[in-house]
């Protein structure tokens, strides 16, 4: 696992029944997202048989015949190691926005590579990524892929997941609303905003985006994004009205214990879907702000426009 969603998912995996008893998960080390989202994961009633490990000295191959719970089908270690191990199985697991477009990319013309969007990706990266996806359309035809999402995954686009022979299999976080929230009480602030990382990839205007931020009505709750510039997080820490908060953990954990009376504003994410999940039983609105046409930048593609508006219902003006 490469990211504290994947590893929160790798969890639910677990508990789901979607991996057998004996499950290890594997983190990247050095990572400081995930060192406290293990420490979170250690201190809560985890599933039985799990074991949580650091990939200290580089992250492990699956012996033949094991079941492989996948975060990152992108990564070119994982690739390689999808092409030289022969897992008997291999789960994947959400890894944000990636996760759609890994299913539309296996669900596509055959020989088509697996690369992340914006790639700019060497011939043999390509030789890679084509590769990798060969590996993983064969597991599907053989029944020896699962997707395991609590995304919103489109209607046709599902069919052709499952028509390829892959199990495509949603979840609700099961696992994590069992838990108690006591390690983070809630914050006091009515309005809750999650940052984003469209601002950081060069995909909206810095200026635009600062601009919507600090003119909402306060008090604001701020919860940055893992990959937000620190020049930004400083001007947005020491705007009055705004307290940012630094749980360093996927906001589904941080989060899951807001009450009525309060709300979420987010720009289109994939933590809107799952905090829709968490907190719509607690009468908690989690609201997604339209992305005007001017902030867009150049580089956002109209794929990409069209991918986040999968996660734009219950939206919010800007």
């Amino acid at each position: 696992m490469e990211s504290p969603l994947q590893l929160l998912c790798a969890v639910e995996a677990r508990h789901a029944g979607v991996v057998g008893p004996g499950t290890r998960v594997v983190t990247r080390a050095k990572l400081p997202g995930l060192k406290v989202t293990r420490a979170e994961l250690a201190s809560l009633d985890l599933p039985g048989g799990l074991v949580i490990e650091t990939a200290d000295d580089g992250m492990p191959r699956p012996r033949r015949r094991e079941s492989w719970i996948l975060g990152d089908a992108f990564s070119g270690r994982m690739q390689l190691t999808s092409l030289t191990a022969a897992p008997a199985h291999m789960v994947i697991v959400d890894d944000g926005l990636a996760t759609i477009r890994l299913l539309e990319l296996l669900t596509g013309r055959p020989g088509t590579p697996l690369l992340r969007a914006r790639a700019a990706a060497t011939p043999s990266r390509r030789l890679l990524g084509a590769a990798a996806g060969l590996r993983l359309r064969a597991a599907a035809r053989a029944g020896r892929l699962t997707v395991f999402t609590a995304l919103p995954v489109p209607g046709e686009l599902a069919r052709a997941v499952r028509g390829i022979g892959a199990d495509l299999i949603t979840h609700d976080f099961a696992w994590l609303r069992s838990q108690p929230a006591v390690a983070h009480p809630r914050p006091p602030e009515k309005t809750v905003v999650l940052g984003t990382s469209l601002v950081r990839n060069g995909l909206i205007h810095r200026e635009r985006y600062l601009s919507w931020l600090f003119g909402l009505e306060g008090p604001l709750a701020y919860y940055p994004h893992r990959r937000e510039d620190p020049v930004d997080l400083a001007a947005v820490r020491d705007h009055p009205g705004v307290t940012v908060y630094d749980g360093g953990v996927p906001v589904e954990m941080t989060l899951r214990d807001l009450r009525p009376g309060q709300r979420v504003l987010s720009l289109p994410s994939t933590a809107v879907t799952s905090l829709r999940v968490l907190l719509s039983a607690r009468g908690v609105p989690v609201e997604t702000v339209d992305v005007p046409d001017d902030w867009w930048t150049p580089s956002a593609s109209t794929s990409l426009r069209s991918h986040l508006q999968m996660f734009a219902h219950e939206r919010a003006s800007p």
